[in-house]
């Protein structure tokens, strides 16, 4: 899966970036190699999710795929 990331020039010194296509997905860095680093780390965060609280019978099956 590829994703377009927006990144910006932070006022203050630094960079922020924006994933539009996962509401709400930000990050920011000092520098732009920090920020690229970051950008991985807040998608994987956006896109986990908690499974506790989702009921699963005996007869569904949980599936981890990279993207």
């Amino acid at each position: 899966m590829k994703l377009k990331v927006i990144i910006h020039e932070a006022e203050e010194g630094g960079f922020w970036a924006e994933v539009p296509a996962i509401p709400g997905c930000v990050t920011q860095g000092e520098t732009f190699d920090e920020l690229l680093g970051n950008i991985y780390e807040a998608v994987e965060g956006c896109l986990s999710v908690d499974i506790k609280d989702i009921e699963i019978t005996g007869t569904d099956r949980i599936l981890e795929i990279a993207v």
